[in-house]
């Protein structure tokens, strides 16, 4: 029993002692725990102090320009007291300039609007009064009336077009360029045995023209011309030399006959130049279908009478064409519109007479 005591007492002793160590070995452990802490705190305060250090210059700068730039906000912070009014003076006066601007460009447009309606007002009220007083104009000032009637006029032949009438009707028209064509002489019975009026047209240069044609235009002061024509007309014609003839003699409605030389075609046969129906073509008939046939007897008169109906020039000659209506009249351009077609190529001189 007293063995077993002192086993249980020595184990007593032997375990308290190793909780003893232990204690001992846990506390060491804790001082070194806190020595780490102390010493990984005083490293990152030495670091700390080191950038600090690092850091001072820059803050110093720093905390030495703070007070520099706080001391004139300071001296400012009465200025800006004072800075106000100079900014309500500045707005009160800026809205008086805008008021000013405002009322000039009120003013502005005021006036750009009332001008405006003084312009477009008159034009809306007149516009129908305008175009009656173009028409009227048209009328009045392109159609003089002449000074002494005439019947005839010289012209050119423009081409050809097509007008459309109110029902929509196609008229084929020749457009002709007549006029003006001066007065150059005035004959008489008198002294030539009829009375007659020569009109010229179409400009020509003088080094163009003969000694004899030069002496006549000198002679009646008019420029010299290309055509010259006579018409014959009766005793009170009141023409005198140097007054002019053109379209104001002619009126839309009349009926006109023109003359003119006709297109060339050259040699023709008797069935196009006189529409000859030709020979039969059957019942033993051989090659005689486009022949003329017997032209006379050989013996008596043993000749051609002149103008008989055979082979030759076709075209070229003088035709007039009676009875063309006017459909229009440019008195500005001098133009005639005449219903159909005339005879000659486009720019030929032609000749028109009123019926």
């Amino acid at each position: 029993m007293i063995i077993n005591i002192n086993i249980d007492y020595l184990d007593h002793d032997f375990i308290s002692q190793e909780e003893d160590e232990n204690k001992v070995d846990d506390s060491t452990t804790n001082q070194d725990d806190n020595e780490l802490d102390t010493t990984s705190s005083n490293e990152k305060e030495s670091k700390e102090e080191k950038t600090s250090k690092e850091k001072n210059p820059i803050d110093e700068a720093i905390a030495k320009e703070v007070p520099r730039e706080e001391v004139p906000e300071t001296e400012e912070a009465p200025v800006e007291k004072e800075t106000p009014v100079v900014v309500e003076e500045t707005v009160k006066a800026i809205p008086k300039e805008e008021a000013q601007e405002k009322k000039t460009s009120v003013e502005a447009t005021a006036s750009v609007e009332d001008t405006s309606e003084e312009k477009t007002i008159p034009i809306k009220e007149t516009a129908e009064e305008t175009l009656i007083e173009d028409e009227q104009v048209d009328e009045s000032v392109t159609k003089d009336e002449p000074k002494f009637t005439f019947s005839n006029l010289i012209g050119k032949k423009i081409g050809m077009t097509q007008l459309f009438s109110k029902e929509g009707n196609v008229c084929p028209t020749t457009i002709i360029k007549a006029g003006p064509c001066p007065v150059t002489q005035i004959k008489n019975i008198k002294n030539d045995g009829y009375d007659a009026v020569q009109i010229s047209f179409s400009d020509i240069k003088a080094s163009k023209l003969n000694k004899p044609k030069t002496g006549h235009f000198a002679k009646s002061n008019s420029d010299p011309k290309r055509i010259l024509k006579e018409f014959k007309v009766l005793n009170n014609n009141k023409a005198k030399i140097g007054d002019i003839v053109d379209v104001n003699q002619f009126n839309v409605g009349e009926y006109v006959s023109i003359t003119g030389v006709s297109k060339g075609k050259g040699f023709a046969g008797h069935m196009k130049r006189h529409g000859f129906s030709g020979g039969r073509a059957s019942h033993g008939k051989n090659s005689v279908m486009r022949k003329a046939g017997s032209v006379g007897a050989g013996t008596d008169p043993g000749k051609i009478f002149r103008g008989k109906k055979m082979a030759g020039r076709m075209g070229n000659e003088k035709v007039t064409i009676k009875n063309l209506q006017i459909l229009n009249i440019d008195y500005k351009n001098n133009l005639i519109f005449i219903k159909g077609s005339i005879p000659g190529a486009r720019n030929n001189y032609i000749f028109l007479t009123r019926k």
